[in-house]
Order: structure tokens, then C-alpha cells, then sequence
């Protein structure tokens, strides 16, 4: 007696009497060439990329990237429709074991088959792309991969207004990076907002708060802050109308005002002035640090002090002294 041998019409495969279910020379042959097609189609998707790579020199980043997306997806694509045919030459089998998988993986991977959908709505809606400056899930940072399943942002730090709502906790002061490489769960954009601080519109309002005194001259602090927001906020006129009609036509939204602008706020101990300016969505430490500087500089030249919380004593009661002429 063989202890292996092949029997039947279908050549299965028996060991010691026992005969394997699905171990048949057509099977076998059909795992062979499964094997063979895997191992052309990952060579033509490095092939692809490398097309990419070489095409795309030269190119905005966003090019790129939307680039290697699509060729991910007809890789993908071409794979699970290559599989299919191969193992199931029948369409009623297909259909039933479609079904039975589709439904597995709806009950087993339920996160999984979220992020999936989550990235076909961030490909489908805009939602962001690779080089963008988002919140999303907590973390703030610009997006620097995005796969089927995940986001990976490269996490910066957080002004100091926010730092106490953080977690985990943040070190560096202001927005810029701070080295970690966080992986976000593409289903996140079911569940939290995504905020997006460059498409569309790459520019953000910013702000900075001066205090003086009552005393003070405050037309002359008004026009030191003016400046110096005229000389390092985002030209106004350089801003392309198109860009603003497109914003516009897409969005139900109002134009706002460009140009710098000082508020004035009251306060129980001094006058706040606030200057608001439009920025670019990356460098603005450097740049509230450059108007800090000159700002200070020009507030000592003109003798205007920045107010803080101090005690300013008026009046002392008389004081009388006595000697003991013992």
C-alpha cells in the first residue's frame, strides 16, 4: 500500500488512506499560478511606481501623491479581479462565496472595513492629501503618508492656550514639529472632525494681544502694531481673486476682511490691542517672532510701556517716632 498516491477522476491527493479535501492537481495548479500572478502583479506595481518616481520629478508634491493613489488602487483592483478568475471559473460560486466572505468580514474586521471607507471618502470627497495641514484625531500636523487603512501625520506642538486640553502632553510651545510620526486610523474621520488649515484656502487669521496703559499713547501703539503686521502678514493684493472667487463659488461663505486690523478691547487695569493679519499656514512662529522683536523695539523708542498686573503705592500714613530717655 502507497502511503502517497493520487486517486479519482479529480486526482485528489491521499496520505495513508486518508484523502485531503481540495488537494487535487487542478488546485495544485491553480495555487501555482496564484503565486505566479501575485508575484507579477507586486513587479508591476514596483515598476509603476518607479514610473512615477521618474515622471514626476520636478512636480508639486500633490501630483505626486494622487499619482501613487491611483496606481495602488488599480493594483489592487487588478489582483482581487485576477484572484477571482483563477480560483472561481463558476459566477453562481463567486456570487455565494462573495457573499459569505463579505459578510465574515463585515462581522470580523467591522474597524478594518471602516477605514476602508474612510479612505475612499478622503480620495471621494477632497478631504485631505499628503502635504496638508490638519487636526485630526487629536493630532495636529501635516499629513506625510496616507494607505488604505491609515493616516500618518507628523505631530507639531501647540500654543500654550490649548497645551492643558493635549494629550498626550505637549513640549513644544508653538506649531511647529515635534519629531513624532503619529498613525491615525482612517475610520477617525466618521467619528471627529477633520480640520483642514491649507486646502482651498492656504491661509489662516492670526492674532497677537498687546496691553497699555490708559496713559499711554494709543494711536501711536495702534499704527507700531499696524506696521509691523503690514511688513510680515500676507500681502492682501498678492492674494489672487481667482483663488477668493473659488473659495467663494464652492462654499457659502462672505468675504472677510484681508488687510490688518487693530481692536480695541477694556480692560480693568489697561487697553488691549489686538492686531489681526492673514498669514501662511506654515512659518508663523518666525514670523510672530520677528514682529515681537520690532514691535518691542518700537514701543521703547516711542516710551510706551506693555502693562502688566503691578501695585502702584500713592500715599503712606504719617509716621511718628519716639525716644526713650532712659
Amino acid at each position: 500500500m502507497d502511503l502517497v498516491r493520487v486517486v479519482g477522476q479529480t486526482r485528489a491527493l491521499e496520505i495513508a488512506g486518508v484523502k485531503l479535501v481540495g488537494a487535487t492537481a487542478e488546485n495544485g495548479r491553480k495555487l501555482l499560478f496564484s503565486l505566479a500572478f501575485i508575484a507579477g502583479t507586486l513587479l508591476l506595481r514596483r515598476l509603476l511606481r518607479s514610473a512615477v518616481r521618474l515622471l514626476g520629478q520636478g512636480q508639486h508634491e500633490h501630483g505626486r501623491f494622487w499619482a501613487r493613489q491611483a496606481v495602488g488602487l488599480f493594483v489592487a483592483g487588478l489582483l482581487v479581479a485576477g484572484m477571482a478568475s483563477i480560483w472561481f471559473d463558476d459566477p453562481t460560486r463567486l456570487a455565494t462565496a462573495m457573499g459569505l466572505v463579505t459578510a465574515g468580514l463585515a462581522f470580523a474586521l467591522q474597524r478594518v472595513v471602516t477605514a476602508l471607507a474612510g479612505y475612499v471618502v478622503i480620495l471621494r470627497g477632497s478631504t485631505f492629501g499628503v502635504g496638508d495641514r490638519i487636526t485630526m484625531g487629536g493630532v495636529r500636523g501635516d499629513v506625510v503618508a496616507l494607505s488604505f487603512i491609515q493616516t500618518t501625520i507628523m505631530e507639531m506642538g501647540q500654543p500654550p492656550s490649548v497645551q492643558a486640553q493635549s494629550d498626550p502632553a505637549m513640549w513644544v510651545r508653538s506649531r511647529q514639529y515635534t519629531g513624532r510620526l503619529v498613525t491615525i486610523s482612517n475610520a477617525k474621520i466618521f467619528d471627529e472632525p477633520v480640520y483642514n488649515y491649507t486646502r482651498e484656502f492656504p491661509y489662516i487669521w492670526e492674532e497677537m494681544s498687546i496691553p497699555v496703559s490708559y496713559r499711554a499713547d494709543r494711536a501711536r501703539a495702534e499704527q507700531i502694531l499696524l506696521d509691523a503686521a503690514r511688513r510680515h502678514a500676507v500681502d492682501a493684493a498678492a492674494i489672487a481673486d481667482a483663488a477668493l472667487q473659488d473659495l467663494e463659488r464652492r462654499y457659502v461663505v462672505a468675504r472677510a476682511q484681508l488687510p490688518p486690523r487693530v481692536f480695541w478691547r477694556l480692560t480693568d487695569n489697561w487697553l488691549e490691542l489686538t492686531v489681526r493679519f492673514l498669514t501662511e499656514t506654515h512659518g508663523i512662529r518666525e514670523l510672530k517672532d520677528g514682529m515681537t522683536r520690532e514691535i518691542l523695539r518700537e514701543l521703547d523708542d516711542a516710551g510706551i510701556q506693555v502693562a502688566s498686573a503691578t501695585y502702584e503705592i500713592i500715599g503712606l500714613p504719617p509716621v511718628r517716632l519716639s525716644r526713650d530717655r532712659a
